[in-house]
């Protein structure tokens, strides 16, 4: 079977790409290699969900793992079910896609996401086929939907026992898997909150809603009066914000709320943040101004969890929202961060956008793709040069990031500068030194 992982599980066109054999065979898979007798198996609300769910089972009984079917569950839900009973996690989710797409994803006990070798060995068992275990004691399939409102207490437990009294906010959970929790999670923080795009039909999913598209947002919050939106993405890992304007408050600017505000409090460990080489260079310089380093990784959270993890950190993300309070979980969390920025914004006394202002300055950036008719390796090569030039130009104000896709054929171009106009010359010489190279 050709099914291989990406930067964030298997994932496809439902039915199609992916099938319900194929999540069977991949469930019998990550129960040979993970080897532990109980799975805790959460979905998102898109129609293809509860046929996945079901095949996962079959799976799982097939190599004699028992199944907790957790129901309509964030992920992080699912990660701290792994974490606290010490089973395998499964989502079945195609996060921030559209419904016909699905996916599933793995936590191996203790809620952390797949190491790249237990990627590789559960992708080889996958290849080889997995047979059902003849004579294996009959696994059960055990509704624990608990797991879920488990979660919720666990993550305002977080607060301990600060109140949110005082905000008024509306939260958009992308008809996706947040969308049963989060009136009652935030009204328990004493928060008076209006949520929008929390009814699910099995195709409304990311549909012009949630953290991909807030212009709903923005126009409910303005309209309400209210302190500042909130907005999930279909699986509720990520998190992203606007402020009592309607103007974006993103993963950036989040974590470097965040951070100040850990580090003030002497609670950021080693005065260092984790990022990725996507964070805008606005945050690298306005954490150098505040006496905080800042530790880079490669694109994906998997990547930021385990520089976090290495180091001993407490804090790393990315600006798409996926932002992991290491000490409190184990993996992205909406949830968790949405409280924890409130808290910030409530202690403050200041307004989200103040404290967004005051944080950072995103510096203007461009980002294009370039498709490629060969290897990127070779392309790249052949625009040492250019890239060179176009670096120094940039200097200490700027900067220009060439890369290869991990998933498509494609070299992507971005740059940061002082103006839109500098970071969109910078981007447009290196495209012209690409398409130079390939006319040859």
């Amino acid at each position: 079977m050709a099914l291989a992982f990406g930067t964030d599980g298997i994932r496809g066109r439902a039915h199609t790409d992916l099938t319900v054999d194929d999540v069977r065979a991949l469930a019998r898979a990550a129960g040979a290699v993970l080897g532990v007798d109980t799975v805790a198996i959460g979905t998102d609300t898109r129609e293809s969900g509860p046929a996945f769910v079901d095949a996962l089972c079959a799976g799982f009984a097939d190599v004699g793992v028992t199944s907790w079917v957790m129901g309509v569950a964030p992920t992080p839900a699912v990660a701290h079910a792994a974490a606290r009973h010490g089973v395998i996690g499964a989502v079945v989710s195609a996060s921030h896609n559209p419904f016909h797409d699905n996916g599933i994803k793995f936590f191996a006990p203790g809620g952390r996401k797949l190491t790249d070798a237990q990627q590789a060995a559960l992708e080889s068992a996958l290849a080889q086929g997995v047979d059902a275990v003849a004579g294996a004691p009959s696994p059960q399939i055990i509704d624990r939907h608990d797991l879920v409102a488990d979660y919720v207490d666990a993550t305002i437990a977080t607060l301990e026992g600060r109140d949110l009294s005082g905000l008024r906010i509306v939260v958009d959970t992308a008809n996706g898997a947040a969308s049963a929790i989060a009136a009652d999670a935030f009204g328990r923080c004493g928060v008076d909150v209006e949520v929008i795009c929390d009814a699910p039909d099995g195709r409304n999913i990311n549909e012009q809603c949630g953290s991909t598209d807030m212009a709903g947002l923005r126009a409910a919050v303005v309209a309400a009066g209210a302190d500042l939106g909130i907005a999930f993405d279909g699986d509720a890992d990520r998190v992203l914000a606007v402020d009592h304007h309607g103007e974006l408050v993103d993963g950036d600017q989040i974590i470097a709320i965040c951070a100040l505000d850990l580090a003030a409090r002497g609670a950021l460990a080693d005065d260092t943040v984790v990022v990725t080489v996507m964070t805008n260079l606005g945050f690298r310089l306005a954490m150098a101004e505040r006496g905080v380093r800042v530790h880079e990784t490669p694109v994906g959270d998997r990547h930021v969890l385990e520089a976090l993890e290495t180091h001993s950190l407490t804090l790393g993300g990315e600006q798409s929202g996926h932002v992991i309070f290491h000490e409190l979980a184990t993996t992205g969390d909406a949830l968790l961060t949405a409280l924890q920025l409130l808290d910030v914004v409530r202690r403050s006394g200041s307004t989200l956008a103040e404290l967004a202002d005051s944080a950072m300055r995103r510096l203007p950036q461009r980002l294009r793709n370039v498709a490629l008719a060969g290897p990127a390796s070779v392309a790249m090569a052949g625009i040492v040069d250019a890239i060179a030039a176009v670096s120094a130009d940039l200097g200490e104000s700027g900067r220009l990031l060439v890369r290869p896709s991990g998933t498509e054929p494609l070299i992507r171009v971005m740059a940061e500068a002082p103006t839109q106009a500098a970071a969109d010359a910078a981007v447009d010489r290196v495209i012209d030194a690409l398409q130079a190279y390939a006319a040859r």
